[in-house]
């Protein structure tokens, strides 16, 4: 087994790389499907019967349900083909971005207007056993 990336090494980082795709590819599959208005309509009437036609795994399949955003990024989601799912519910991309950082949407605007989130204590994780390295 080959070591981690060190990107991995990153809290709430999830890095959309080749692991990542094929992890994802069904999930994406399924997202793209949302381009194309009766899908929409199918997805809206009943997501848990239209996600039948996808071979999600269960978890792939949660995050959708629950709108887990940045847990379909964990599960190889990509936020490009994600971001569909929101405009089904209405939703803006500054919408989920917010909700990926815990804070409401115009909290979120504002950080991200003066320069974003500090980087200090998100730099990495502990490694087992071991202290922060950032």
């Amino acid at each position: 087994m080959s070591t981690p990336p060190d990107y991995e090494s990153i809290p709430g980082t999830y890095v959309y790389d080749a692991r990542r795709g094929r992890q994802g590819y069904q999930l994406n599959m399924f997202c793209m499907s949302l381009n194309k208005p009766e899908n929409r309509a199918r997805f809206k009437a009943d997501p848990a019967a239209y996600l039948d036609g996808f071979s999600l795994s269960a978890e792939q399949r949660r995050t959708v349900l629950e709108r887990d955003w940045l847990g379909m990024l964990r599960v190889g989601g990509n936020i490009y083909y994600t971001i569909k799912i929101a405009f089904c519910d209405g939703l803006t991309f500054q919408d989920v971005a917010g909700m990926m950082s815990g804070v409401p949407k115009d909290v979120y605007a504002k950080m991200m207007l003066a320069g974003g989130r500090s980087p200090d204590g998100n730099r990495f994780k502990p490694a087992p056993g071991g202290t922060d390295h950032g």
